[in-house]
């Protein structure tokens, strides 16, 4: 019985990889919004009370009037005064805030994190999706946030700030959070975010495009899908440099992409990239000084990463 089980544990471990072997993705390339709950308020920036009391960028709001909270909402009542336990580290400390005072700190509190991106596939069997290419990290806290519930929306790119050597360029996003969310987030991992898609997919998407793998990706010419003026998806000719392991770097030879963006931009992470009519991975980094390169992460291990 032993042997036996040993035999069955090695196959599963065989085969489990190959379960991604001819598995085709629809390369997508739209700039979406990124929305997570947290499940905590923070302070955004130091605030100085009329009290010549501070708080401090980065403290929790654990509770009000001893009563614990965990949404910016909850911050409310008809009380003249307030007392508000935060927490900076494991250090606990209380501090009284007027009514007047509360009303006034809640711009400088938060209990979510947002960003934008751009969405890099969605599973067509699954309905699965995975975006950005790598993990969001919460400006404020400097650290993947802990998030309760998390949703993706459709973006407009408005305007691009040209990357040049040194100086990283970004797209200038409208989200509208009103519209009816296109995914949950289920996950933030080091290689993206992840969760189900909730919408329809319509005929004007990319067709599914069989994913590369490791040993199959060449140096040389390539594209990349990604958004630079409002919605449209456009293709860019891209080349392939060096491949180390499942990322390898590239460069923008396009120049309609160079001329609008000065080549890579923040906001384009998770862009796709195509090689001969196969799915080869996402954008992922630029070069700060070398703004037309780029490197990027095979899709294959993207999905290692999925839930």
């Amino acid at each position: 019985m032993i042997k036996k089980w040993s035999l069955l544990v090695a196959m599963l471990f065989i085969l489990s990889p190959m379960q991604v072997f001819g598995k085709s993705l629809i390369p997508m390339g739209h700039s979406i919004g990124v929305q997570l709950q947290m499940p905590y308020v923070i302070v955004a920036q130091d605030v100085l009370l009329e009290s010549s009391e501070w708080l401090k960028k980065g403290e929790r709001v654990l509770k009000l009037n001893g009563e614990k909270i965990s949404q910016l909402d909850e911050l409310s009542g008809k009380d003249e005064s307030f007392t508000l336990t935060l927490e900076n580290g494991k250090q606990q400390r209380e501090i009284s805030v007027s009514a007047h005072e509360l009303i006034h700190l809640k711009p400088f509190l938060r209990s979510e994190t947002d960003g934008v991106g751009t969405l890099t596939y969605i599973d067509p069997e699954t309905m699965e999706y995975g975006a950005l290419g790598h993990q969001i990290v919460d400006s404020t806290m400097k650290l993947p946030p802990k998030f309760s519930e998390g949703a993706i929306y459709e973006a407009s790119i408005s305007q691009v700030k040209k990357s040049t050597p040194g100086q990283p360029g970004y797209k200038i996003s409208i989200v509208d959070k009103t519209q009816t969310p296109l995914g949950t987030v289920n996950s933030n991992d080091v290689y993206g975010i992840f969760g189900n898609w909730e919408q329809s997919l319509h005929d004007s998407l990319h067709p599914p495009l069989e994913i590369i793998h490791a040993n199959e990706l060449k140096k040389g010419k390539a594209q990349i899908l990604t958004a630079i003026d409002g919605e449209e998806v456009n293709l860019f000719d891209i080349k392939i440099d060096k491949q180390t392991d499942n990322t390898f770097t590239f460069h923008v030879v396009d120049e309609r992409l160079i001329d609008k963006t000065g080549g890579i931009v923040q906001g384009m992470s998770g862009s796709p990239i195509i090689q001969d009519n196969q799915f080869v991975g996402a954008v992922t980094h630029m070069f700060i000084e070398e703004p037309t390169k780029g490197a990027g992460i095979l899709v294959i291990e993207m999905l290692k990463k999925s839930p």
